[in-house]
């Protein structure tokens, strides 16, 4: 059987960051200390959204902690595990999200092992997450999103679902310093960016690579 080689006339794809050309790395806005927030874009990461099967909560719980080392919250939580972490978006649904699944592969992964528990939908290429921290990081999400973000009540592995400046996100905290994810659809992460940059202005914001 003879090999088959790529055409060199047509041209390779090459997966393309939602925030290409926008988020210029360095120091932006406000020249003067160090930066209040310090801001990038998430890349090579696996999304995939997740919906319980009827009936079958609890064996999906256990499936999920077996498999992923994870329980899934019934609430606007992250459980994280090994490989994967699940983050609560409503009833019965989570957002999945995987540094070492990257791209489809997550979606791909927890299909086939949670088959018949729960439907799968690959969110790669439909979100971006930005991630943003840095002492003044509160304070740049408290300008749009009608959330208490203060530290007595919203604190590293909290989650929330709501929208920002109209645009619908998925927000979770990662740790104190306070480092948020945000997921945004990928048609919006230009807006969103714009919006992102001119609120943190104020503060003096670095664009991390």
């Amino acid at each position: 059987m003879s090999e088959i080689r790529p055409d060199p006339r047509r041209p390779t794809l090459v997966p393309r960051p939602a925030l290409a050309g926008a988020a210029l790395p360095g120091r932006h806005g406000n020249p003067e200390g160090g930066p209040g927030v310090v801001m990038a874009e998430r890349i090579g990461i696996g999304l995939a959204t997740l919906a319980v099967r009827k009936g079958k909560a609890a064996a999906l719980d256990g499936m999920v902690q077996a498999v992923y080392g994870a329980a899934l919250p019934d609430s606007a939580l992250l459980a994280a595990g090994p490989h994967a972490a699940f983050i609560g978006t409503g009833p019965g649904q989570w957002l999945a999200v995987s540094e070492h699944l990257a791209h489809g592969a997550l979606a791909a992964d927890l299909a086939a092992k949670l088959a018949g528990l729960a439907s799968v939908s690959d969110q790669s290429d439909g979100r971006a997450v930005i991630r943003i921290a840095g002492p003044r990081a509160r304070d740049v999400l408290a300008k749009g999103l009608p959330i208490d973000l203060h530290p007595s009540v919203f604190r590293p592995t909290t989650a929330a679902t709501g929208s920002i400046a109209l645009m619908g996100v998925t927000l979770w905290q990662v740790d104190d310093m306070p480092t948020y994810d945000v997921a945004v659809f990928r048609s919006l992460a230009g807006s969103f960016w714009t919006w992102l940059t001119a609120s943190a202005a104020e503060f003096g914001y670095e664009v991390s690579e």
